[in-house]
């Protein structure tokens, strides 16, 4: 609203017979506003199966959030808060969703008027010897001050904007999508590192025990070396074995303190926490718990997973773009105005007779581009069938991991248990060997061969403990999570 020199209302009106076009264009292009040029967007069908054809019988089911509570160990879920507070691809991938959803503000905004204000004072002076001198009347240094609102408006007809938002929507989406994918894994390398890291605490923990029996064991046919009890190439294997076990010990505490690193990395901790902190562990629980996969369990659940959500709202996306390229094709309306006040002094700058105004239609139409609009709409179609197919391939590589994860997991339990029983028999056959050497009855031979057998055995268990323990993870991980 603009104030007469009075500081009274001074109200304007259109000519009718100007307006009356662009009022009717405005009342058409509203109508065809829904005529989009782009193909609707349909999920690619699948072949899916009905359920898991194999469930796991005996556990407890994960928790849909927090599922690394299934472990019941409040070191790693204190770890796991830690990595989510801190970790650095979790944050670099809440940035990409900030900046995505910028970017669809960006995009909406587009389908909306643009309205500005603008402000101007010039002072010109004229020549008093050009060909076209002014009249006298008009002096020479002049003064204009302007002040406007300015409108722009463009009718998305075809969709094109509509089109772009839509595509700049589902970019969101895939982002958040990714996001997910990040904390998933984070979770599950979280807690394969850590239980990596428990296995190799164990078999540093044996091998030192070994060792520290071997090397008492050592000293002791020494002295009955020096008292001609055995002979030399007894007390020589003897010493063999030692620096056997001894060799063993710098390989797993290397990589125990490889995987430590990697698990602080991992946490997020800083560069001096990196090399200086330690990773607190918890008490060993012993055996590790065995989620549920329910017989029967519906396949349509793994369509959750955010990398087949992030590989849809791709191709939602692409597809989006195709009516944006189309809508290229066809007539771009532009309507534009702006309402202010002109004058040749600022104190007039308000008054009636300094108002200005102007309302434009604008319309484009391409004509000749040498093949560029449709060589576009060519390209974005060909993204579109790459984001399908990318699709496809996410779709089938979900099947097959959760597939080789329920398999891998009764495998795990089914390795885990004959080692369990191999080191018992083991055990066993050290104890007898030992009563037998000691009888006089078994050659010290045989005893190291039974102790070495045993050290391997209980090496091999641990490893296997951590197999186990690693599968659930990858398992809740190839479901996405956890699940009721």
């Amino acid at each position: 609203m603009l104030l007469s020199g009075d500081g009274n209302p001074v109200s304007y009106s259109v000519n009718p017979d100007f307006a009356r076009p662009i009022v009717t264009s405005v009342i058409a292009a509203a109508l065809l506003a829904g005529c989009a040029v782009g193909p609707a967007y349909q999920r690619p069908s699948a072949e899916l199966p009905q359920a898991w054809p194999q469930g796991v019988s005996q556990g407890k089911a994960a928790p849909a959030e927090r599922w690394w509570t299934v472990y019941a160990d409040p070191a790693l879920e204190k770890l796991v808060d830690e990595a989510l507070a801190h970790n650095r691809d979790l944050a670099l991938a809440a940035a990409r969703v900030d900046e995505a959803r910028a970017l669809l503000q960006i995009a909406d905004a587009a389908g909306l008027p643009a309205i500005d204000a603008a402000a101007q004072r010039d002072r010109t002076r004229s020549s008093a010897r050009s060909s076209t001198p002014l009249p006298p009347s008009v002096p020479l240094e002049r003064n204009s001050y302007r002040a406007q609102f300015n409108v722009a408006y463009e009718v998305d007809l075809w969709g094109r904007l509509r089109g772009a938002s839509d595509a700049a929507r589902a970019q969101l989406f895939a982002t958040r999508a990714a996001q997910e994918t990040v904390r998933l894994a984070l979770t599950a390398d979280v807690a394969r590192s850590y239980y990596a890291l428990a296995a190799l605490d164990r078999q540093v923990e044996a091998t030192r025990r070994t060792l520290g029996l071997r090397e008492r064991n050592l000293g002791l046919q020494k002295v009955r070396n020096t008292a001609g009890l055995i002979a030399d190439l007894d007390l020589r294997q003897l010493e063999a074995e030692v620096a056997a076990a001894r060799a063993q010990l710098p390989a797993l505490e290397r990589g125990r303190s490889a995987e430590e690193l990697a698990l602080s990395v991992l946490l997020g901790r800083s560069p001096r926490a990196i090399t200086e902190g330690a990773v607190a562990r918890g008490a060993d629980s012993g055996e590790p718990p065995v989620p549920v996969v329910p017989a029967g369990l519906p396949s349509e659940l793994l369509l959750r997973r955010p990398d087949i959500v992030e590989a849809e709202q791709q191709l939602i996306a692409a597809n989006a773009q195709i009516a944006v390229a189309r809508a290229a094709l066809f007539p771009r309306i532009q309507l534009t105005g702006f309402l202010g006040t002109e004058s040749a002094s600022l104190g007039d700058l308000l008054s009636a007779p300094a108002r200005v105004w102007q309302l434009a239609f604008a319309l484009a139409q391409p004509i000749f581009q040498g093949g560029r609009l449709f060589g576009e709409i060519e390209a974005v179609k060909a993204r579109e069938r790459q984001a399908l197919a990318r699709y496809q391939k996410t779709l089938q590589q979900a099947f097959r991991e959760v597939r080789e994860a329920i398999i891998a997991q009764d495998r795990a339990r089914e390795i885990y248990e004959a080692e369990g029983a191999r080191v018992a028999a083991l055990a066993e056959t050290v104890r007898l060997a030992r009563i037998r050497y000691d009888a006089g009855r078994a050659s010290q031979i045989e005893l190291i061969d039974a102790e070495r057998n045993l050290l391997g055995a209980e090496l091999s268990r641990i490893d296997a403990l951590r197999a186990r323990r690693i599968a659930v993870a990858d398992l809740v991980k190839a479901l996405s999570g956890g699940w009721q």
